[in-house]
């Protein structure tokens, strides 16, 4: 083979035209706001039993309307309905949707550490039932 192999003409012009060409600047003027959580959406869930305050979803029983945030209900008048706990046994335990886990773990694994609980539960007991009708499919082979 040789080692003289000259580009096309039509090939020289695009090369020439992309070293012409300089990477905009503009990149560095785009500004990157990091994710402001929505704190009014947390859930709470009470030491004592385990009952979980879900803003989205209120409470009937203590006449609490759907998105009521945790923060607004009065300490001295606001009891947990099941255990009748003040509001200072509630600890935060984030929004419906974060993922489960540690957050420096997320970044691991196959990519499912960030995905919500409901969602591994789908991917898994999914499998499992498509890995047991690959299996009964076998019977058919027969």
């Amino acid at each position: 083979m040789s080692e003289n192999i000259q580009p096309a003409s039509e090939e020289n012009k695009i090369v020439e035209n992309l070293e012409k060409e300089k990477p905009s600047e503009n990149f560095s003027e785009v500004k990157v706001e990091p994710a402001v959580p929505n704190l009014e959406q947390n859930r709470f869930e009470c030491r004592s039993c385990g009952y979980i305050y879900d803003p989205s979803e209120g409470n009937k029983k203590l006449n609490i309307p759907k998105n009521t945030p945790f923060s607004e209900l009065d300490g001295n008048t606001f009891a947990c309905p099941v255990c009748r706990a003040g509001k200072n046994f509630y600890k935060d335990i984030g929004p419906k949707s974060k993922p489960s886990g540690f957050e420096e773990n997320l970044v691991y694994g196959f990519g499912f550490n960030s995905l919500p609980p409901g969602q591994k539960n789908i991917l898994i007991f999914g499998g499992l039932a498509f890995a047991a009708a690959m299996f009964l499919s076998l019977y058919s082979l027969h």
